[in-house]
């Protein structure tokens, strides 16, 4: 017979298994819609769409489309804050899979909020290790490292700016 903490702790394994897929297929996507040279919003458009008439293809969760929706909209910000923390190199010379890991990640370390930092740093390595070169996770840890600093600036001013929006909303 299983305790109650047995089944919370599967309940996290699950939840955080489906995180993980939902992230790796976001890096997907990304590279992809880099790759084709199309907008990543128009590419999970596409594949959702895709996913409804073809059985066989997967549908797309909903946190890839938050994590592709998210990082495309706030695509100048994201690879500013990657660029400004590169050492010797430009966004351009990176792996395209680590620039969509790391977009993907410093997405998350600035607006979802129910991940925690460590999260994301450690989903975002683990993805290196799955899908690029041997150096990849530690320099995607090094630079992850460094914007971990900032994230907390970062979703303060966001909130701030949000409840500016509001408030002028309501006048």
């Amino acid at each position: 017979m299983s305790s109650v903490a047995d089944q919370s702790d599967k309940k996290s394994f699950k939840k955080l298994g489906a995180r993980h897929k939902a992230r790796r297929r976001a890096v997907d996507l990304l590279f992809e819609a880099e790759a084709r040279d199309i907008d990543p919003a128009d590419l999970l458009s596409e594949r959702v769409s895709l996913s409804v008439r073809e059985e066989s293809v997967a549908p797309v969760s909903p946190y890839t489309r938050v994590l592709v929706e998210g990082v495309a909209d706030d695509l100048d910000r994201v690879d500013g804050t990657i660029e400004s923390y590169l050492q010797d190199w430009t966004l351009g010379r990176l792996p395209a899979v680590d620039r969509a890991i790391l977009r993907v990640a410093v997405w998350e370390l600035f607006h979802a909020n129910d991940v925690p930092p460590v999260v994301a740093v450690d989903e975002a390595v683990e993805l290196a290790k799955e899908l690029s070169t041997d150096d990849s996770p530690s320099f995607i840890n090094g630079v992850l490292g460094q914007v971990v600093q900032v994230a907390p600036q970062v979703r303060a001013a966001a909130a701030a700016t949000r409840s500016t929006v509001v408030a002028d909303d309501e006048k």
